[in-house]
């Protein structure tokens, strides 16, 4: 029996398929409850919309506009703990938005709306500048028309890193979770498995799921994995595993307020919307505030801001017809518009294609409600119970904890003793501070210690000569890349440098100039032979021309 085979004997309470930030939120909150569960993912750990999102943890102020102060409150709220909790991976970001003659929103409405921001964060993070003030705190913005500017504070991260954090917080606890294990199937009770062995039906009722048929993506092995209750935590994939309950099923389906209905009278299908983004060196689009604007085509917001030591520039909004099983990737008009909305903005420095170093793009799992307007879609979360499978979906980056224990509260009516359990905990446990170490660039301490916790020091001690220095162009240190091929799981090489890490999407070339001292420090880690190696790096390379770079239509 091999390691991975291993790990998924015995019964467990809880499987969680999907291995994004939702998936990875509830396994932690129901190991650290003592539950014994399981996450798979088809894929890599963050390889959908949660490596891809645009990396804030914000209470999301536009959403004051549309009427939904719950799902502001209870950001803004969610976002407060994890600066707290997680400094170092998740980091304040102040937001300056330009107030132009003609301009929406004016002066007046947009201060009301952050009032209301900084009052449920219990702070007072906005000012109102003016004219040669927010000139002087936002450079090469355009000037003309310019009245002054507001400056408002968010917050954000690495949304990978992030992912990885929560799993390794989870796997503490005792919960198991293995990339690249697929789920073939829904098993049933009362069903006979191929192996011919017929399950027991308990109080979920005859028919209802009770289990999945796995395939490990590395081995081809199959296996099947019993628990007493299965969540669908797939995200913009979540239809596809749902279709799978048949349309016999009549359960109830249950929404975040609690509210049951017929599952004929809730949304049957999500609405994937795609978002994509843009990477620039950040000397070339230098910004010390994150700068927000309304797009001059439609008036979306668009953002550029810095973060990991390059420009990130989003977001689009957009329906999603393509194949979900194929990696999203921006599209050529996408670009330009992104592009549009920075001539408009910053319209003395001259940015061209040529200025971008990478691309990327994620698909959201929003629910569809039938609007005219992508962007005015709810970004609330949504769960239903159907024949033993519970499914969540929806919801943001930002509200992970909420959304976990949303669905461990509907998940406790098929689990009894989970309902004395649910009282919010702290998001990470606290851990020790690293040791002084010279050799440290500045900063580095506290991020370490965001991204790694409990793990920081011995990563720290990995290091070999000169890797605890960053390398070029990022805020990565080489020893980082020595720690994830040795402990993170990494099965091939776009996990390393798309996730891991991010230095895929932060050099150009996706890193190509420094993949030889990447051979050196990793390839012994992972044990890969030196075929393998060149083969994952030619898959690398065609994955990243293909996706990440720039478009051509």
């Amino acid at each position: 029996m091999n390691a991975r085979a291993g790990m998924l004997a015995g019964a467990w309470d809880l499987v969680v398929i999907g291995g994004g930030i939702t998936g990875a939120g509830i396994l932690l909150e129901a190991a650290r409850r003592g539950l014994r569960v399981l996450l798979v993912e088809q894929r890599d750990f963050a390889w959908g919309t949660s490596s891809r999102s645009s990396k804030l943890v914000h209470g999301g102020l536009r959403y004051l506009k549309q009427g939904q102060f719950a799902l502001t409150r209870e950001s803004v709220h969610e976002r407060e703990h994890l600066l707290r909790q997680a400094a170092g991976l998740v980091e304040p970001q102040s937001f300056a938005f330009g107030d132009y003659v003609g301009r929406k929103p004016g002066r007046r409405a947009f201060l009301a709306g952050l009032a209301i921001y900084d009052r449920m964060a219990g702070q007072h993070g906005r000012h109102y500048f003016s004219r040669d003030e927010f000139a002087a705190l936002a450079p090469n913005v355009a000037t003309e028309g310019l009245q002054g500017g507001m400056v408002y504070t968010d917050a954000k991260t690495d949304d990978a890193r992030l992912v990885l954090r929560v799993l390794q917080e989870a796997r503490a606890h005792g919960a198991v979770a293995l990339n690249y294990m697929a789920v073939e199937a829904l098993l049933r009770d009362g069903a006979t498995s191929p192996g011919g062995v017929e399950a027991d039906s308990d109080m979920r009722g005859e028919g209802s799921v009770c289990g999945v048929s796995l395939r490990d993506g590395l081995s081809d092995e199959e296996y099947e994995v019993r628990a007493r209750l299965v969540i669908n935590a797939t995200g913009a994939w979540a239809d596809q595993l749902r279709a799978q309950t048949g349309p016999r099923s009549a359960s109830a389906a249950t929404s975040p307020g609690g509210v049951q209905a017929s599952r004929q009278s809730l949304p049957q299908r999500l609405r994937p919307l795609r978002g994509s983004h843009l990477l620039l060196p950040a000397w070339r689009l230098p910004l010390a505030q994150a700068i927000s604007l309304m797009h001059p085509a439609d008036g979306r917001p668009v953002f550029a801001y810095p973060w990991e030591g390059v420009t990130l520039v989003g977001t689009t909004d957009v329906d999603h017809g393509a194949d979900l099983s194929r990696e999203a990737a921006i599209t050529r008009a996408e670009c330009d518009y992104l592009m549009a909305a920075l001539h408009t903005q910053f319209p003395q420095l001259h940015l061209n294609d040529a200025d971008i170093i990478a691309t990327y793009a994620g698909v959201r799992p929003v629910i569809d409600s039938g609007k005219a307007d992508p962007s005015k879609e709810t970004r609330d979360h949504a769960l239903w119970l159907e024949d033993g499978l519970l499914t969540v979906t929806g919801g943001k980056l930002t509200t992970f904890r909420v959304i976990a224990l949303d669905t461990l509260k509907l998940a406790a009516t098929r689990l009894p003793e989970l309902r004395e359990r649910l009282t919010p905990q702290a998001v990470f446990a606290r851990t020790p501070k690293l040791r002084y170490t010279p050799e440290l660039p500045p900063g580095q301490a506290q991020r370490l210690q965001g991204r790694y916790g409990a793990q920081a020091q011995a990563l720290v001690g990995t290091a070999q000569a000169g890797e605890l220095a960053c390398i070029p162009g990022t805020e990565t240190l080489w020893v980082q890349l020595r720690w994830a091929a040795r402990h993170e799981d990494v099965c091939k090489l776009e996990d390393l440098l798309l996730r891991r890490t991010r230095i895929g999407i932060q050099l150009r070339g996706g890193g190509a100039d420094i993949l030889p001292r990447i051979r050196d420090i990793c390839q012994p880690e992972l044990g890969w032979s030196d075929q393998r190696w060149d083969d994952e790096q030619a898959a690398y390379q065609t994955l990243w021309q293909s996706h990440y770079s720039l478009p051509t239509k």
